[in-house]
């Protein structure tokens, strides 16, 4: 087929055939792409440069010879390509060169080449000829060494990922994105599933124990399907040998050469899971611990204040028969250490009920100035003892907190108590408390034997201690300053500790949010206690036998008529026939404990009138709220200073009269 033999388009008609030649013939030089023409037979008629540049051949070597004898057609393998430019030209059908196909020109010169044969029809739809274009794959030498480079890197990036793929102790699935089925897997999932590789080919995830059954496995598959991405952190597997895996399960889907590809991930978390297993054990077990410890805590201060209460109470009852206060000196001794008793009790309980969160604060608006005053009160004669000196500076006018009283008082006597312990007879000890912007600052320092470096960071630690050496006299439990930051920091203030070292002193610093003063009903004074007429009645229930005594006598010595039961049964057969103003009952009781005695008796229409006080070692918040569940009108810890709970007594018995 000659170029004049091509067929012209109807718009074309007017051309003459010289210009269409023309035209044609510079349309066609001017391709990049390859083109060769033949005409019915398969002679060559026609090649343009870029042709003559990939086969090696000119136009006026092959014209006229056979394309089958000056070109060959092969592919990778070096067979002929299948169907070719003769099945072309045979079928009046275009073919397409296949991948990696390869033309063979002059001298035998191979080149890689895309393109395709087309056949060329007349007006009657014959097969006049043939167009075979060529594209230049290697891009000449330079690009076919290129292309070799780069089919070497993808290769050894492929072998490096198969490797990858084969040697990871995670188990790796790729399957199918349409159908879900799996199309490869790796060694490790093999042995972790105990199915061969062959038996892994084509099954669905549910089919190897992945996922409860085909519907559930459906879903996932859905829900890769929309999101691109699924995590299972604890998905149960059965493997073939109806072993149970835990697993850790990721799948996600990707493009790679413009195909959807999903790749599951699984790890084998049974060491994981058994630890975490142990750790939640563990976790439980301490917390187990932790509510036993709790719970002897609360025996062992309920225990301990039992004596401390009647140590305290025979105290008293000395003070009273004292009339020449000859005994004074050993009841100041024994007072000092019954008191000491008693805050190490207290402070068991307290580091048990802050660390727990279960401390809650009573706050009020007050003059900060009147509670210190108490704690330095409190410590007045210990400190006298020791023949230290107190130093106190407080402005004139009032500075203003919302705190809980009874705590923060507690926090400054264990400031006051810490500075005296620490320093030397004879020593100096300052209190100072001034405003500061918002806040109100309160100073207790001291020129004792200071804090080491070391020590400082962690002095508010619970049982740690400055200096322990074998006189421990002094000591404590090291939970004084604990308890101190707690409740400081409940109140939305900060504790500090500061020392230039040892022998230095050292000097502990509050700051408490202040606050405006209180307008006039904020303030609920109490009303005076009223003297009471006459003797009251009272009843105290006790199964220790000496705090139930002491206390009794007391009573009995301030005028009063008191009797003692010893157990639940005597207390109620008592309280009928005594019909008691007050009953003073232990929650502690053996049989049958104090909640319910008070019960019994408060459903007991002729003691509508009774006063119940739980008197108790027990004083956690849960004690006081099952008290007042009882019926019981107050709530007391042991011990108890008896001028307080005289003083208790006779406020209930004024508003009784009320």
């Amino acid at each position: 087929m000659d170029e004049h033999d091509l067929p012209a388009p109807a718009e074309e008609a007017s051309f003459g055939a010289d210009k269409r030649k023309a035209w044609l013939r510079a349309t066609l030089a001017g391709m990049e792409d390859g083109v060769v023409l033949t005409d019915a037979t398969g002679s060559i008629t026609f090649l343009n440069p870029a042709a003559q540049a990939i086969t090696g051949w000119t136009l006026q070597q092959v014209r006229g010879a056979a394309l089958s004898v000056r070109l060959q057609f092969i592919d990778a393998a070096r067979q002929p390509i299948e169907p070719g430019p003769a099945d072309a030209l045979a079928s009046g059908v275009s073919i397409a060169l296949a991948p990696s196909s390869l033309v063979v020109g002059k001298d035998a010169r191979e080149r890689p080449v895309e393109g395709s044969f087309i056949p060329v029809h007349d007006l009657q739809n014959r097969v006049t000829g043939l167009v075979v274009l060529l594209r230049d794959a290697a891009g000449g030498e330079r690009g076919l060494a290129e292309r070799k480079r780069a089919q070497a890197a993808l290769e050894r990036s492929e072998q490096r990922y198969r490797r990858l793929f084969e040697a990871a102790k995670d188990g790796i699935l790729i399957l199918d994105s349409a159908s879900g089925r799996i199309v490869d897997a790796n060694p490790y999932i093999s042995e972790l599933l105990g199915y061969t590789l062959d038996e892994l080919h084509g099954k669905e995830l549910w089919e190897i124990g992945f996922f409860k059954d085909k519907q559930a496995n459906q879903d996932a598959y859905d829900e890769l399907r929309q999101t691109g991405y699924i995590r299972y952190d604890h998905l149960p597997l059965k493997s073939k040998a109806d072993a149970h895996v835990a697993v850790e399960f990721v799948s996600n889907s990707y493009l790679e050469s413009g195909a959807e590809v999903v790749q599951c991930n699984i790890r084998d978390i049974t060491e994981r899971s058994r630890l975490e297993q142990q750790t939640r054990a563990q976790a439980q077990e301490l917390s187990e611990l932790n509510r036993r410890k709790d719970e002897f805590l609360a025996m062992l201060s309920h225990e301990l204040r039992n004596p401390l209460a009647a140590i305290h109470n025979a105290v008293a009852l000395l003070g009273m028969q004292d009339k020449d206060g000859a005994l004074r000196p050993v009841r100041s001794i024994v007072e000092r250490q019954v008191g000491q008793l008693t805050h190490l009790v207290d402070d068991l309980l307290e580091i048990a009920r802050i660390t727990s969160g279960r401390i809650r604060l009573r706050l009020e608006g007050l003059d900060v100035r009147g509670t210190v005053q108490r704690a330095v009160e409190s410590m007045q004669s210990s400190i006298a003892q020791r023949r230290q000196s107190l130093s106190v500076s407080m402005p004139p006018q009032p500075l203003w907190l919302q705190v809980d009283p009874g705590r923060l008082e507690q926090v400054l006597v264990n400031l006051l108590s810490n500075a005296s312990k620490y320093t030397d007879r004879g020593g100096n000890i300052a209190l100072v408390v001034a405003p500061d912007e918002e806040h109100v600052v309160i100073r207790v320092s001291d020129n004792g034997i200071g804090i080491a470096r070391g020590l400082l960071a962690r002095i508010f630690d619970p049982f740690i201690q400055a200096e322990r050496s074998l006189d421990r006299a002094e000591g404590g439990l090291g939970i004084g300053l604990t308890l101190a930051q707690r409740v400081i920091e409940m109140h939305g203030g900060t504790i500090e500790a500061h020392s230039e070292g040892p022998g230095r002193g050292s000097e502990f610093v509050i700051r408490l949010p202040s606050r405006s003063a209180p307008m006039e009903d904020e303030s609920c004074p109490q009303a005076p206690v009223k003297e009471p007429q006459e003797a009251w009645r009272i009843l105290v229930v006790d199964d220790n036998v000496d705090a139930a005594d002491s206390l009794a006598m007391l009573f009995q010595a301030d005028g009063h008529d008191a009797k003692v039961a010893y157990s639940s049964e005597e207390a109620l057969l008592l309280a009928r026939d005594y019909r008691p103003d007050f009953v003073l009952l232990d929650i502690g009781l053996p049989g049958m404990d104090g909640y319910e005695v008070a019960k019994r008796l408060r459903a007991q229409p002729e003691l509508q009138n009774l006063r119940l006080i739980a008197l108790t070692g027990y004083g956690q918040d849960s004690d006081v709220a099952r008290s007042r569940e009882a019926g019981f009108d107050h709530h007391v810890v042991k011990p108890v200073q008896f001028d307080s709970l005289n003083s208790l007594l006779a406020s209930l018995a004024t508003r009784r009269q009320q």
